[in-house]
């Protein structure tokens, strides 16, 4: 047989790098680049795509279980959703559908995610529809639309090629966004500077040893963003370095950001920050001074109780140096994962349908209302994430979980342990039986990226294909497949699809961001929203001339210090993030030959002077502990942070940081603080 080489998108990070799968005899035996926003190339982790995906651990049929007790058994698809529709309207036969908590997600397509938010719309009538972009990125999507009216990437990964300065907080491009990374390191090398902000000395603030002209780093303790931010933009009114001509067409609400940050003098934010005064001075001049700044940022500002308050505050930056609306400018939240932008675009967040038209608007609901063929649709913006994990056993009594492991990824997993036992039904549909998956009553095996067809978003808007590639293992199926069979179980037929490109040309349908696009134009290249009709060619920036709110809205923030403090007992500031050869919850990339040799193991990052106090040495195993609970892992003694603050890796279920993380939220967005809480190290 010939081998096949098809292109897709690959399904690690928010870049949407493209690839070729090469298929021989139905298996896909090589991965290889193609060109797209990674111009041609692929990160270690992209390289190594075909090593997961025929692991010998993929989910080949339903799996069902009486009683949490009982192990699982196999059975058909019909068993399984006869199972699941037997105890579905059970539940909501008592308690309505409120009482049922529905998970999009990230890692699945547009298409997919569409359908599943559908069916707990129109079929069990709730807003309780959330994903992980709480958990990441609800902070940007709150603070951006309050700020611009549109809560997303403003600029595309291509302008990053002709910005004259990056100012980068909260972000780790070359191991998070290896391929954006590479394209700023390239940007050094050729004169452009760029700014670090970071509490760890990354990889890319490393850069000074190479071009010391050209990089500056500064470190901000954890959780004083707004504080640095609020800083930087009192030293540029005071030196006059601000864009008066665009704040005074563009925007409003300048004056009351004068006066506020008139207090956060660079003595007092030296004093918050812990960054010099003389560093605050020698960054705020040169933002101020550079005719093209590209914001970027990602989980470091969001993941923090004051997550919506540091993602307005670098709006305000923006604003302020006139930074918005033009090539090479911008402020670029970097997605964490494959297609987090696009679960969002198709409507898996509590408040509103795809294309984020607001449950609350009456005529919103009553297009969908129309179009789904049902007599109306809830008003009430459902509970988030971490919400409805706390409210299970009461208010929640079923879950439906579609492409998530929160068992690793949520915040305080020994509560979620707790919480998920409570639940009278669980449903959980993946790729490979996972830690969450192993509490379930019900475990639904799907198809891969490369089983089926679809579509993802990228970071940048961008809208790009999935191809199959060869067939799914065993009885397994696509995600929309399996949602349009539960809905036909609980009497809905409006969800069953021949195709996916049906389900494409319906979210045109209803959705004005992505009217134009459809499955004939992705075949002939990629398209960026908003792309209202099929002539549109998709557009690159975003708030070119007018922002989408019409003027731009200063939105001043106060410096708040993170929820859970440091005391006597637990005197170290946990942060926790990604490394470049792990992703997410592990469960693709921890199959992976290539990345389980060259990165596999749990560790803590400590400083060297708190290690010598506590008499660790490196690669020490010690013991992590929070006031939820306690991890073991080996110590990495190194420079890369600061004393009194630890950094670990989530991915490791084995030594889980989310065992020790705190579930607080920002009141707006309702992200959990995972950036800061309060431990302790001990030797054994």
């Amino acid at each position: 047989m010939a081998i096949e080489r098809i292109q897709t998108t690959c399904v690690y990070c928010g870049v949407g790098c493209q690839m070729i799968l090469k298929a021989n005899d139905g298996k896909i035996v090589q991965t290889l680049p193609a060109d797209g926003p990674g111009k041609g190339k692929l990160c270690i982790k992209g390289w190594s795509m075909h090593e997961w995906i025929q692991s010998p651990d993929r989910l080949t049929s339903p799996l069902i279980r009486n009683s949490r007790d009982e192990p699982f058994k196999e059975v058909s698809w019909d068993e399984a959703f006869d199972f699941i529709a037997e105890r579905t309207k059970k539940i909501v036969d008592a308690y309505t559908g409120d009482a049922f908590g529905v998970l999009v997600s990230a890692k699945c397509t547009n298409e997919d995610n569409y359908v599943l938010q559908k069916l707990a719309r129109a079929v069990l009538q709730t807003n309780n529809v959330d994903h992980c972009a709480r958990l990441c990125h609800s902070s940007t999507v709150t603070g951006l639309a309050k700020a611009f009216g549109s809560g997303a990437m403003t600029n595309s990964i291509d302008d990053f090629d002709v910005a004259d300065l990056f100012f980068i907080t909260g972000s780790n491009p070359t191991e998070q966004h290896p391929l954006i990374g590479s394209r700023i390191v390239k940007a050094v090398a050729r004169g452009k500077k760029v700014i670090v902000a970071d509490p760890r000395d990354i990889d890319i603030a490393k850069l000074r040893e190479v071009h010391p002209e050209n990089v500056i780093y500064i470190r901000q303790k954890i959780g004083t963003d707004v504080a640095l931010l609020n800083g930087l933009m009192n030293i540029i009114i005071q030196e006059g370095l601000h864009d008066e001509e665009f704040i005074k067409e563009r925007t409003e609400n300048f004056e009351t950001l004068k006066e506020k940050v008139k207090e956060y003098t660079p003595s007092k934010t030296a004093e918050i920050t812990g960054v010099a005064e003389e560093d605050l001075k020698k960054v705020a001049k040169l933002i101020g001074e550079t005719d093209k700044v590209s914001f970027v940022f990602a989980m470091g500002i969001t993941q923090h109780t004051t997550g919506v308050d540091n993602v307005l505050s670098v709006a305000n930056l923006a604003m302020l140096t006139g930074n918005i609306g033009r090539p090479g400018t911008g402020v670029n939240p970097l997605r964490g994962q494959n297609n987090v932008q696009g679960a969002c675009d198709m409507g898996g967040l509590v408040d509103v349908f795809p294309g984020y038209q607001k449950v609350a608007d009456p005529s919103a609901r009553a297009k969908f209302a129309e179009h789904w063929k049902v007599p109306s649709l809830s008003d009430k913006p459902g509970l988030t994430v971490v919400e409805i994990t706390n409210n299970a056993g009461e208010q929640i009594k079923g879950m439906y979980i579609m492409g998530e492991n929160p068992m690793i990824t949520d915040p305080d997993i020994n509560h979620l342990r707790e919480a998920f036992g409570k639940l009278d039904l669980m449903i959980v549909q993946d790729i490979f039986m996972t830690e969450t998956g192993e509490l379930a009553d019900v475990v639904l095996p799907s198809a891969s990226f490369a089983e089926r067809d679809g579509t993802f978003t990228n970071t940048e808007r961008r809208v790009q294909r999935t191809r199959k590639v060869i067939d799914p293992p065993g009885e397994a199926k696509p995600d929309w497949w399996i949602v349009g069979e539960i809905a036909k179980r609980l009497g809905y037929d409006h969800l069953q699809y021949q195709s996916v490109d049906q389900i494409m040309d319906e979210i045109a349908e209803l959705t004005p961001i992505y009217g134009g696009i459809v499955f004939d134009r992705l075949e002939e290249g990629t398209l960026q929203w908003p792309c209202p009709t099929k002539d549109h060619p998709g557009t690159p920036y975003l708030h070119k001339g007018q922002f989408s709110r019409g003027l731009g809205s200063f939105n001043p923030a106060d410096y708040k210090p993170p929820y859970e403090k440091t005391d006597q007992k637990y005197p170290f500031v946990l942060n926790t993030g990604r490394v470049l050869h792990q992703y997410h919850s592990g469960t693709m990339t921890r199959r992976s030959p290539t990345l389980v040799e060259q990165g596999n193991e749990a560790f803590v990052e400590l400083n060297p002077k708190d290690a010598e106090k506590l008499g660790v040495v490196d690669q020490e195993m010690v013991k992590v502990s929070s006031r939820r609970g306690e991890i073991s892992l080996k110590a990495r003694v190194s420079e890369i942070v600061d004393q009194g603050e630890i950094f670990i890796p989530f991915h490791y279920a084995e030594a889980a940081a989310n065992a020790l993380t705190i579930r607080a939220l920002d009141p707006s967005s309702k992200i959990p603080e995972f950036k800061a809480c309060a431990c302790r190290i001990e030797k054994y």
